[in-house]
């Protein structure tokens, strides 16, 4: 560079880093190999892909088990792609390194659906392709998809069909479910609150083993359903068709004793948003970022609650009234869009 680039002042250390020996890089494919099988040393059945799958349950396990993998994949292709590697290593490692390479990314396949991982791979997707076609042969060829949603209902039910085993269906359907709750969370904190909990002890009690695997996937079965349908049971009669003020109610009755006047209250201020952010049964344009708007639905819900307080005779104070208030517009904002 000194001499074709006519840089009088070039200094030999900015290229430091920039050039990679390839021997010294396959040194490292032995290590990497062992801290890949190292992830899975507790497991006694070798054969047992099941319980591989179990143990990456746990998500930081599970991520590390996909940046180690991601590294011994790329130094198996660069090793591959040398005479000196082929020539010098013996052919029963040379095998063991593929044969890994082919279980290793099947599990990772398997595991991304199970607990609907969703993994950015597009940096060395390429490379590990081409490393599958030259290298290493395939029992089949698995597409890999978007994960369904649960609201369809028969595209997610033929997904989890497909899949071996009661605890491998439960994970599948748990993990997809907790995304659905995950982002449907702000939109009724109560309720999805209560079935997050449920699953987590749901998840935990088989861990623990505490339930069978079929008393596993009845139960993450129902959640399901209820986080889909978001049914809840004995509601009272005035908010049964008025899903924004059941969600209203439910935060009502975390701050205010429950009692059969927060539904009442609930359609009141269910009704107080409508007349604020609705033009024409139609949501305001950005009404949620409009501060004289918000200012003045504050006000009135405020003054509503103080009201219903006199009105109910309710054991409430002004930290919960702000509570309630600044809950409900949080709801508000997802549903009312």
């Amino acid at each position: 560079l000194s001499t074709y680039s006519g840089l009088q002042d070039f200094d030999p250390e900015d290229l430091v880093g920039t050039i990679t020996n390839i021997k010294e890089e396959i040194k490292k494919l032995s290590q990497y190999h062992s801290d890949l099988r190292e992830i899975f040393k507790e497991i006694k059945n070798k054969y047992d892909e099941n319980a591989y799958e179990e143990l990456l349950s746990d998500e930081y396990v599970r991520h590390q088990f996909y940046s180690k993998l991601s590294l011994f994949l790329r130094t198996l292709k660069l090793a591959l792609s040398t005479l000196d590697f082929e020539k010098n290593t013996p052919e029963d490692t040379v095998n063991k390194y593929k044969e890994d390479a082919k279980f290793f990314l099947k599990l990772r396949v398997s595991v991304k659906h199970r607990y609907s991982d969703d993994v950015d791979y597009k940096q060395y997707e390429a490379q590990v392709q081409k490393l599958i076609d030259r290298h290493i042969t395939s029992d089949e060829v698995i597409k890999i998809t978007d994960l369904v949603n649960i609201f369809e209902q028969e595209k997610f039910q033929e997904e989890v069909d497909k899949i071996k085993g009661k605890a491998a269906k439960a994970d599948t359907i748990a993990s997809r479910t907790a995304k659905h709750i995950n982002e449907n969370m702000e939109t009724d904190p109560v309720f999805f609150k209560k079935l997050s909990e449920l699953l987590k002890q749901t998840i935990e009690d088989y861990k623990n083993k505490r339930i069978t695997e079929a008393e596993y996937l009845k139960r993450v079965q129902n959640i399901k359903e209820q986080a889909v349908s978001e049914k809840r049971n004995n509601l009272p009669e005035i908010i049964l068709d008025k899903p924004i003020a059941q969600a209203f109610y439910g935060i009502l009755n975390e701050e205010i004793e429950e009692n059969v006047t927060n539904a009442e209250i609930a359609v009141i201020i269910d009704d107080i948003f409508s007349n604020y952010v609705l033009d024409n049964g139609n949501p305001v344009i950005d009404w949620q970022k409009n501060g004289n708007l918000l200012g003045r639905l504050k006000i009135a819900i405020e003054d509503y609650l103080f009201d219903a307080k006199d009105k109910f005779n309710l054991e409430i104070g002004f930290d919960e009234i702000d509570v309630i208030i600044e809950k409900c517009i949080g709801v508000a904002k997802k549903r009312y869009v």
